[in-house]
């Protein structure tokens, strides 16, 4: 059991986890390397622990330590009260919500395992911005997807903001890195499964068909980055190029809400 402990110096070294959240930079540079990630708000905090993520400490604001009480007695990690303007001071902007949790990062699985074990999978190419990152992981949650795979130049599913936007949904679904890019996706192919490139080409062939004739089959569906999409490599590697039919002159969707309804095609079409 956790005893709270109140602190009002924003300098503290006992906060030093939680320092300088908005600076991106140093953020993508300090929690990898150090072992740790944010979870921010209570219904978080409570998913990355039932995910079995260990908690290092706890920063809350005083109105949530009630909220919070059954979490701060079941745990043996310092819990820190700060005001809100401490909290500002900290983190660099006003936790609104008040909760916020470091945590420790676990073992990725081998992309092998995942491999071996999934049916529909996301693979991710180049997706660098983090809220696209934690929209893409709730979609494919929420829609039936077993696991992603991300390439090595995507952004981090577990930085603070991926995680805030996937609603913990990054912590309920496994996911892994293709180390060697594009050549690993023969290792997707050669695992059995049917790699689909989501691309805005008017040549390729319309999602919902191929979804029809790969309902038993393994699927994998590639997608790519805002703006370029994915690469000449990663379409090269693909066993067929799917694309959304679009009305009114619209191209493309935003990665996020393409990927929930190419998930649903693929997961849905009977």
């Amino acid at each position: 059991m956790s005893t709270a402990l109140h602190v009002t110096d924003a300098a503290d070294p006992r906060l030093a986890d939680y320092t300088a959240l908005t600076d991106v930079a140093l953020r993508r540079r300090k929690e990898p390397a150090e072992g740790l990630f944010m979870a921010e708000g209570e219904k978080v905090i409570r998913r990355a622990l039932q995910a079995g993520y260990p908690m290092r400490s706890m920063l809350l604001t005083p109105r949530w330590a009630d909220a919070m009480r059954d979490v701060i007695d079941a745990s043996a990690a310092p819990v820190y009260l700060v005001d809100p303007e401490t909290a500002e001071r900290v983190t660099g902007y006003h936790v609104h919500r008040g909760a916020l949790a470091a945590m420790g990062r676990t073992p990725l699985p081998a992309a092998a395992d995942l491999l071996a074990s999934a049916r529909r999978l996301a693979v991710l190419e180049a997706v660098n911005d983090h809220t696209n990152v934690g929209a893409v992981f709730r979609g494919a949650a929420a829609l039936g997807l077993d696991g992603v795979l991300l390439s090595p130049d995507c952004a981090d599913p577990l930085y603070r903001r991926s995680v805030k936007v996937s609603m913990g949904a990054v912590f309920s679904l496994p996911y892994a890195r293709l180390d060697h890019w594009p050549h690993s996706l023969r290792d997707v192919t050669d695992a059995g499964f049917r790699l689909l490139a989501l691309t805005p080409d008017a040549h390729a062939r319309d999602i919902a068909e191929v979804a029809a004739e790969t309902r038993t089959e393994r699927v994998a569906l590639m997608l790519g980055a805002e703006g370029d999409g994915l690469t000449p490599r990663a379409l090269a590697a693909a066993d067929t190029r799917v694309r959304i039919p679009m009305s009114h002159g619209i191209d493309s969707l935003n990665v996020a809400a393409a990927a929930a309804v190419a998930f649903y095609a693929v997961t849905h079409t009977s």
